[in-house]
């Protein structure tokens, strides 16, 4: 058997909580933090858990109970506060906040090397650099059950990076076990998961948890970067309103019963607080707009889970009462929050020269007013005909009304991918174009063209014009501008297409966000959603339904 990697957590002071009434262990749970630290618009930030997560520990500390604080992947990617010390800040935060473990998400590899390249240029620059520096910055273990070095089969052998941990909460010992999606891989710059592959989740879950319970331990946590959905949490023994296809439902039908006693679940952004074959799950949305907590009431002698309470998602404020304990921030969360901000200042408020007159936000239609000036900018003094991106996931936040800042700018579009430009074949377009129409809120958005499908039978028939109305034929050449984020394979948009080998490295490549900022500065004066309203010329032209078994003529 492995060494086993087991943290003591104190639970119970000497002598004051009875060794024979059942133990209240309350499990806390983020996802997809994505660098919020301090409140936003539409989130409390991690400043706003501190206060909370204190509540419990008082409330736990005087009923002799227990608290464990664990973290569902994606910490760090996503605001100009966490990015511009490549999530170090976000690290302090946790490291204050007394974290018990984090999975590994996708997003964790988007830093790529130390420092500022974001992809390695070199044999010398390690393309998961960045990611294996903030695990030696923590003070509590990063979880990758499934992360496979392809050069020895086995789980990375990283610093601070384990399979799971046993953690102590009173005299329990409770394992915790972390696995990424399936995808997550294809969901982050190819060039920084080099050697790497991805395991199956069940089996691994399956697996770690043997060994955590013949180690020892009474309770089993996953943490996995994966997730689900759910509209309702008034009974969470009703999956009415769950999507059962989704991955992490899968994962939990797939265990053998009484493994695992919870998973905290992350990645799609969405809602959980259910069961599924006895095991709970939850999922707090991302960005810290909310919090997981499951309360385990655990028979101290035997170890057993005996009752189990499940909450909805809890929107985070800023003060409160929770617990029956009144609360606000923690002064030391506050203060790494502050400080990281203040670096940001100076970037954060610089003016891009540009005015909204109204706010453009996030929307799932891939032609969006934020959609369309997002790509249409991407195509701005570039030599390219169309340009392309997954506006649902690559678009991260609205761009307020009023003067527009880099701050602004920048998270709306955090990742440091570089803008290539790809040739296709008009035959090749029609290919990706065809997958797409299927995806729903994934599909893709465009700048450039035009595309009209129908379908009769089985049989899809697709039109793509350019803007001015030539007709784009299967055998015309294409220049597409993308990010190399999809260049080198991302959310499998151009997979089918690519050249064995995928497509050649452009080096000294723009920034996408820096092509955005150019076009807006250029644009200058003042913008307004209509000004990027389709409509009345859809780029996508589909049925009210397109059925799923309909493909392009073989």
């Amino acid at each position: 058997m492995r060494p086993m990697l087991t943290i003591l957590l104190a639970a119970c002071l000497i002598g004051g909580c009875s060794q024979t009434e059942p133990l209240r262990l309350t499990l806390i749970g983020t996802n997809d933090v994505h660098g919020a630290l301090l409140p936003g618009e539409d989130r409390g930030g991690l400043a706003a858990l501190s206060g909370y997560v204190n509540a419990a520990r008082a409330a736990r500390h005087d009923d002799g109970g227990a608290v464990l604080l664990i973290d569902a992947g994606d910490m760090w990617q996503g605001t100009l506060e966490s990015n511009i010390t490549e999530g170090a800040s976000v690290v302090a935060a946790f490291n204050a906040l007394e974290y018990a473990a984090a999975a590994i998400g996708n997003h964790e590899f988007d830093f790529g090397p130390a420092g500022p390249l974001p992809i390695p240029e070199s044999e010398a620059d390690d393309p998961q650099g960045a990611l294996r520096q903030r695990a030696t910055e923590a003070k509590f273990p990063f979880l990758a059950a499934n992360l496979i070095d392809e050069a020895t089969g086995e789980p990375v052998a990283w610093d601070n990076v384990h399979p799971s941990v046993i953690v102590q909460a009173g005299n329990l010992k409770i394992g915790i076990v972390g696995v990424m999606s399936r995808n997550a891989l294809a969901a982050t710059i190819a060039s920084n998961t080099v050697g790497l592959r991805v395991a199956p989740l069940a089996e691994t879950i399956e697996r770690e948890a043997r060994t955590l319970r013949a180690a020892g331990a009474t309770v089993v946590i996953v943490t996995a970067h994966a997730g689900g959905e759910c509209t309702r949490f008034d009974d969470p023994y009703d999956l009415s309103s769950c999507e059962m296809r989704h991955e992490i439902f899968e994962v939990a039908q797939a265990l053998p019963y009484g493994y695992v006693d919870h998973i905290f679940a992350g990645h799609i952004h969405k809602g959980l607080a259910h069961v599924v074959n006895g095991i709970s799950i939850t999922s707090s949305y991302s960005r810290m707009t909310a919090f997981s907590r499951v309360d385990l009431l655990v028979d101290r002698k035997r170890g057993s889970v005996i009752d189990k309470t499940i909450f909805p998602p809890t929107r985070l404020s800023m003060t409160g009462n929770y617990e029956g304990v009144e609360f606000s921030p923690d002064p030391d969360i506050v203060d790494i929050a502050d400080q990281a901000a203040g670096y940001a200042a100076e970037f954060r408020n610089r003016k891009v020269g540009i005015t909204l007159e109204t706010a453009f936000e996030l929307s799932d239609d891939p032609e969006s007013a934020l959609g369309n000036l997002y790509t249409d900018a991407m195509l701005d003094d570039i030599d390219a005909d169309i340009s392309i991106h997954v506006i649902n996931g690559g678009i991260r936040a609205n761009l307020p009304a009023g003067e527009l800042s880099f701050g602004s700018v920048y998270e709306m579009s955090p990742f440091d991918n570089q803008l290539m430009v790809v040739e296709l074949s008009g035959a090749e377009l029609r290919q990706v174009v065809s997958e797409q129409a299927h995806r729903g809120e994934r599909r893709i958005g465009f700048s450039g063209m035009r595309v009209s499908i129908d379908c009769k039978n089985t049989i899809m028939s697709v039109a793509m014009h350019h803007d001015d109305g030539r007709e784009i034929k299967d055998t015309d050449s294409v220049r597409v501008a993308v990010s190399n984020y999809l260049a080198f394979g991302g959310d499998n948009v151009l997979r089918s297409v690519m050249p064995d080998g995928g497509f050649d490295p452009q080096p000294n490549a723009p920034m996408v966000r820096d092509i955005i900022l150019r076009s807006l500065r250029k644009r200058g004066g003042s913008l307004d959603t209509s000004d990027f309203d389709s409509s009345d010329s859809p780029r996508w032209r589909l049925p009210a339904s397109l059925n799923r078994e309909c493909r392009l003529p073989p």
